[in-house]
Formats: structure tokens, C-alpha cells, sequence
């Protein structure tokens, strides 16, 4: 029995280090957020509501709906990486410096930054996330080619597409990773293939977190139930690093989600969506977690499945198959309040999450 407390020790502190990342990751997003909105308002960095769309067609029932939301503060996604990017480093460098002037050890072993297990999404993480607070500024200030300014569409995919071309690079070149898994059957290897399958992974998370976020509080919930599951996923493979860097997400996100619910205070703009979609996508590489991943985040498909769909019926057949795209702008055309579709989105992605974690527990990979 004693023997059996003991082998329980390690566990209990590596519990306690993601769940108190986590923790205070929450708090120190509520500390930068009052500062950060401050800066919003100041300088009035607020969103123009669009009238046309990628392909040129009037956005007659999104405009109308969400007339009253022009000039609310967007580019609330800071908070959430630079949040977690502070807490990455205070872990590294500054968490043994407090142990050893309170002589309490916990707090060293607080440290999460792991060349294998954070370098790599902590990179998509920032990158994405100045990639998108670009995207932002130039929405705001009219600035690009695009249609009501910001950058285009080519821009932005040949960017992501850089970070992705490096991430699958690390992957396939540095760290050998050529196989994917499937739950309850086994590893199998796919070879180059694996770049390109990469490639599309953070192509899907990234441009379908995009696409969900456009309610109040819906990506942001969304989102915290997948860095969530991510978290219990990682952890049980052994990697408590990511499992506290994922747990510092879900912080920070919790944090972003009080201000960011119906009637939003401000909203998370591309620097968010952008940054954490990308960064979901490496998670769930490095986890091996690819067909997992199409299960917890479920309301994605439907997303980005809808907006696809209802582009091709345009082209190819003139008209639509939804009142607008993606689905939950269908939803608002029906007449669904704003917080009821976000509500039912949640329950949904929290099913489905449950349901990934539990395929991905039961069928666990290495």
C-alpha cells in the first residue's frame, strides 16, 4: 500500500502543475484585459461590418443582423497568446527564481516550456497571431485590396501556408513523425504524405476557426472545450508539458469568454482565431490525434462544410442552399436568437468532445 502512494506522487504534482498553469493563466488574462480594452477603445479599434462577401455578393441578412455590432473593439485574441506567451516564459525563467527566494520547490517544477512538446505549437501559436493582428489592422483602417480593406485572401493562405510548410517540416525531417494513427487499430506509415496531410490539418482548424467566429462567444466557447479535451489527451500520453500549455489556453480563454459573451464587450478578430486554430492543428499532430480531432471539433466540418457547400451551389447551380453561411448565420436568418444558437453550439461541441476524448482515450496511440 505505501509503495503504491508513493508511485502516486509524481502524478498528484504533475495534476497540480496543469491545473494551477491553467489557473493562473486565468488570472493573469483578467489582469491584461482592462489594460488591452482600454487601448481598444482609446484608439477606437473597432470592426466594420461587412456588405460583401469573398465572392461579391451582397450580405444582405449577416449586415442587417449585425448593424448594432459596428465599431465594438475587435483584436481581443491578443490577450489570449500574449497571455500565454508571458506565462511560457515567467515558467521558464522567472517560476525558479520565486523558488528559491520562497524556498518552495512546486513552483520551479511550474516550468512548461519543452523543446519536444511546446517550441512548436508556442510558434504557431505567435505567429499565427501577428499574422492575423495584421489581417485585423488592415480591416480597420480600410488598408489592402480586399473588399472593406484587410488582407487578401492569397496573402493570407501563402502566410499560413509558410507556417504550416515549416511545421510539417519540423515534423517529417526533424522529428521523423511519418505515421498517423487510428484509434484501436494502430499506427500505420503514410511517409511524405504525412506533409501534406499536416498541411491540411492547420489549414482545416485554422480557416474553420475563422468561419465559426462570427457570434458572440461562439469560437471562444468552442475553442475551450477543444484545448480542454486536448489537455486530458496530452496528459494521459505522458506529455504534461502540452497538457499545461494547452491547460494555459483553456485559461486564458475562460478569461477572454467573460467579456466575450452575448453582448460581447469585445471580440477575438482574426489575431485570435487565426492563432489558436493553427495552434489546435499542431496540438493535435503532435498528440497523433488527427481523426480525434475531426470528432471533437465536429462543429467545424459543419462550419466550413456549410460555407463550401453554399459557394459551389452559387457557382455551379446559381442559387443557395442556406438563407446565409456559414451554418449559424442560417440559423440567425431563421430567427434564432444569438445566444441560443451559441448555447446549442456548445452543448453539441461538448458531446462531441466527450465523445473524442473518449475514442481517444480507449484508442489511445503513442
Amino acid at each position: 500500500m505505501e509503495i503504491a502512494q508513493i508511485q502516486t506522487i509524481p502524478m498528484v504534482i504533475n495534476v497540480m502543475k496543469v491545473l494551477v498553469t491553467g489557473a493562473i493563466a486565468f488570472f493573469l488574462a483578467f489582469l491584461i484585459t482592462p489594460f488591452w480594452t482600454n487601448v481598444l477603445y482609446r484608439f477606437k479599434i473597432g470592426i466594420k461590418i461587412k456588405e460583401k462577401s469573398y465572392d461579391g455578393d451582397k450580405l444582405t441578412f449577416v449586415n442587417k443582423l449585425h448593424a448594432r455590432k459596428a465599431g465594438t473593439p475587435t483584436m481581443g485574441g491578443v490577450i489570449i497568446w500574449v497571455s500565454v506567451l508571458i506565462l511560457v516564459f515567467a515558467s521558464h525563467y522567472l517560476f525558479p527564481i520565486f523558488a528559491r527566494w520562497t524556498d518552495i520547490n512546486f513552483i520551479a517544477r511550474l516550468d512548461f516550456l519543452s523543446r519536444s512538446q511546446v517550441w512548436l505549437p508556442l510558434f504557431a501559436l505567435v505567429t499565427a497571431g501577428v499574422l492575423g493582428l495584421f489581417d485585423d489592422i488592415m480591416s480597420i483602417r480600410g488598408w489592402g485590396s480586399n473588399k472593406g480593406g484587410g488582407m487578401k485572401f492569397a496573402m493570407r493562405f501563402w502566410w499560413l501556408f509558410a507556417i504550416a510548410g515549416v511545421g510539417a517540416w519540423w515534423f517529417f525531417s526533424k522529428l521523423g513523425w511519418d505515421q498517423i494513427h487510428i484509434p484501436a487499430v494502430g499506427d500505420f506509415s503514410i511517409g511524405f504524405w504525412y506533409v501534406p496531410l499536416f498541411v491540411f490539418v492547420i489549414f482545416f482548424t485554422a480557416f474553420s476557426s475563422n468561419e465559426t467566429d462570427g457570434l458572440d462567444g461562439l469560437n471562444g466557447g468552442v475553442l475551450l472545450m477543444a484545448f480542454a479535451s486536448f489537455t486530458i489527451i496530452a496528459f494521459l500520453q505522458n506529455k504534461v508539458d502540452m497538457a499545461a500549455f494547452c491547460a494555459a489556453i483553456s485559461g486564458t480563454l475562460l478569461a477572454f469568454l467573460w467579456f466575450n459573451i452575448y453582448p460581447a464587450r469585445f471580440f477575438m478578430g482574426d489575431t485570435g482565431a487565426m492563432a489558436l486554430g493553427t495552434t489546435l492543428g499542431v496540438v493535435a499532430m503532435l498528440t497523433n490525434s488527427v481523426l480525434v480531432l475531426f470528432v471533437i471539433m465536429a462543429i467545424y466540418i459543419l462550419e466550413s462544410g456549410s460555407a463550401a457547400v453554399q459557394l459551389l451551389s452559387k457557382k455551379y447551380r446559381g442559387k443557395k442552399i442556406f438563407l446565409a453561411a456559414p451554418i449559424h448565420h442560417h440559423f440567425e436568418a431563421k430567427g434564432w436568437p444569438e445566444p441560443k444558437i451559441v448555447m446549442r453550439a456548445w452543448i453539441f461541441t461538448s458531446v462531441t468532445a466527450l465523445i473524442g476524448v473518449i475514442i481517444g482515450i480507449l484508442g489511445m496511440g503513442k
